[in-house]
C-alpha cells in the first residue's frame, strides 16, 4: 500500500540507537502525559454552570462549549497525530506542550460565551497531545505486554477525565472559575519540563509528506475493515461518557441534590475508583483477549444505565452506576486499541488518530444532543439515549467479530482476538 502513496519506510539516521527499555518510571510519565494533556478537555464540565452564570449563557449554549472542545480535540487528532509517524514524537510532544499552556491561560481570560466557544475549540485541538503518548506505550512495550503497557497509560487517561472534575470544582468554589484554567496551565507546563528532561528519543517510522500521510488513512482504512468497526463501536460507548458527564453537573445541582460546584468536582472521585483496574483489564486483555472483554463492558455499561433509568433520584445507585460504567467503558476502550494497535506496528500513529478521532466526534454528538435532550426530557431522557447508544454498539460488536471471524485480509484474525495473542 505504502510504494502506491510513494512512501518509503526508513530509520531515522540521527537516531540509531536501540529501542529505548520501557521502564515503570517512564510508564508512569506516559501515564501522567495524557491524564494532564486530556484533563484540559474536561476543566470547565463540572463548574458549567457556574461558567453559564458569568458569560450570560444557558444549558444549551454550554453544551456548545463542550462540544467544540471535543471536536477541536478530534480534529488535532485526525489533522496532527498522524504527524507521530514520520516526526520526532518527542519534538511533537513538547511542541504541543508549550502551545497548551498558553491556550489554557487563554481561555481563564475570556470576556463572554463567544470568545468561550473560540479559545475552548484552540485548546481541543491542543490538547490532541494527550494521544501523542499512548501509542509510544505500546510501541516501547513488549509486545506480550502490550495490553497492560496501554492499560497503565489508559489509567492515567481516565482519571485525567476523571480527577480534571474534582481539580476543577474544588478551585472554582475557593478561587473563582478562571483560577481553574491558570492551575491547568501550570500543571500543563510542569509536565512540559519533566517531558524535556526524561522522554527518551524513538526512532521516526517512515518519511512521507504530509499529504501523503493523509491519504493513506483512507489506505489503512480500506486494508483494515476492523479500525472502522472499532472506532465506531467504541464510539457508540463514548457517546454515553460523553452524554452522561455532560448533564450530570446540572442534574446534581438542581433537585433533589442540590450540591456545589466542589461536591459535583468531588463526585467525580466516584468514577475515578473504577480506573485502579484499568492495569487489570489490560492483562484480562492479554489474557482472555479484546473480544470477550468488549462484551462484557457492554454489559456493565447497560445495566448501569437500566438501574440510572429505573431509580433516577437514588444517590446509592448513581454512586455504583457510575463505577460499573467507567469500568465497562474501559473494558471496551482498552480492547478496541488493543485489536486496532495489533495491524500495523509502522502505522500506530495514524490508527491512533482515525480511532481517537473518530470517537470524539461521537463525544461532541453527545454533549450537544444530552444538554439538547436534558432540556426537552429531564434525566431519564439523557439515560435513554445512553441505552439506545449501548445497542448500537452491541451491533457494531457483532460485525467487528464476524469481521475478525473471516479473517481474509484482516490484521487480527478471531482466534488472535479471543486468545489475546
Amino acid at each position: 500500500m505504502h510504494s502506491q502513496l510513494g512512501e518509503h519506510y526508513m530509520q531515522d539516521q540521527s537516531n540509531t540507537d536501540a529501542k529505548p527499555v520501557l521502564t515503570r518510571g517512564l510508564l508512569l510519565l506516559l501515564a501522567a502525559g495524557t491524564g494532564v494533556g486530556v484533563s484540559t478537555l474536561y476543566l470547565s464540565q463540572p463548574i458549567l454552570h457556574l461558567l453559564g452564570e458569568s458569560l450570560h449563557a444557558g444549558t444549551q449554549g454550554m453544551g456548545v462549549v463542550t462540544m467544540v472542545t471535543q471536536l477541536g480535540y478530534a480534529l488535532g487528532i485526525f489533522f496532527l497525530l498522524p504527524l507521530g509517524d514520520v516526526l520526532l514524537k518527542r519534538r511533537l510532544i513538547l511542541v504541543k506542550l508549550l502551545i497548551m499552556v498558553a491556550s489554557l491561560a487563554a481561555v481563564g481570560l475570556v470576556q463572554n460565551h463567544l470568545q468561550l466557544v473560540a479559545t475552548s475549540l484552540f485548546l481541543g485541538v491542543c490538547a490532541s497531545v494527550a494521544q501523542d503518548f499512548v501509542p509510544l506505550a505500546a510501541e516501547l512495550a513488549e509486545p506480550r505486554r502490550r495490553g497492560a503497557a496501554i492499560g497503565t497509560v489508559m489509567s492515567g487517561l481516565l482519571l485525567g477525565i476523571l480527577l480534571s472534575r474534582t481539580f476543577s470544582g474544588v478551585i472554582a468554589d475557593f478561587a473563582g472559575w478562571r483560577m481553574v484554567f491558570f492551575a491547568g496551565a501550570a500543571a500543563a507546563l510542569v509536565l512540559t519540563v519533566l517531558t524535556y528532561f526524561y522522554l527518551p528519543v524513538t526512532p521516526r517510522k517512515l518519511q512521507a509528506s504530509y499529504g501523503s500521510l493523509l491519504r493513506s488513512m483512507g489506505g489503512l482504512l480500506q486494508r483494515y475493515p476492523e479500525i472502522a468497526l472499532s472506532t465506531v463501536g467504541q464510539g457508540f460507548l463514548g457517546l454515553v461518557f460523553s452524554a452522561f458527564w455532560t448533564v450530570l453537573a446540572f442534574h446534581l445541582s438542581g433537585p433533589p441534590f442540590n450540591l456545589s460546584a466542589s461536591a459535583i468536582g468531588l463526585f467525580a472521585i466516584i468514577g475515578a475508583g473504577g480506573t485502579i483496574f484499568a492495569p487489570i483489564v489490560g492483562r484480562l486483555a492479554d489474557r482472555y483477549g479484546p473480544l470477550f472483554n468488549i462484551r462484557c463492558g457492554i454489559g456493565l455499561i447497560s445495566l448501569s444505565f437500566l438501574s440510572l433509568f429505573a431509580w433516577p433520584y437514588s444517590m446509592p445507585v448513581l454512586i455504583a452506576a457510575t463505577v460499573l460504567f467507567d469500568l465497562g467503558l474501559q473494558l471496551g476502550m482498552i480492547s478496541h486499541q488493543t485489536i486496532v494497535y495489533s495491524l500495523d506496528d509502522n502505522a500506530r500513529s495514524r490508527i491512533n488518530a482515525i480511532f481517537i478521532s473518530g470517537i470524539f466526534l461521537f463525544f461532541a454528538v453527545g454533549s450537544i444532543t444530552a444538554s439538547t435532550l436534558y432540556e426537552l426530557a429531564g434525566w431519564r431522557g439523557v439515560v435513554g439515549l445512553c441505552l439506545a447508544s449501548c445497542a448500537c454498539a452491541t451491533v457494531l460488536h457483532v460485525l467487528l467479530t464476524r469481521q475478525l471471524s473471516g479473517g481474509e485480509g484482516a490484521g487480527v484474525t478471531c482466534a488472535e482476538a479471543n486468545s489475546g495473542a
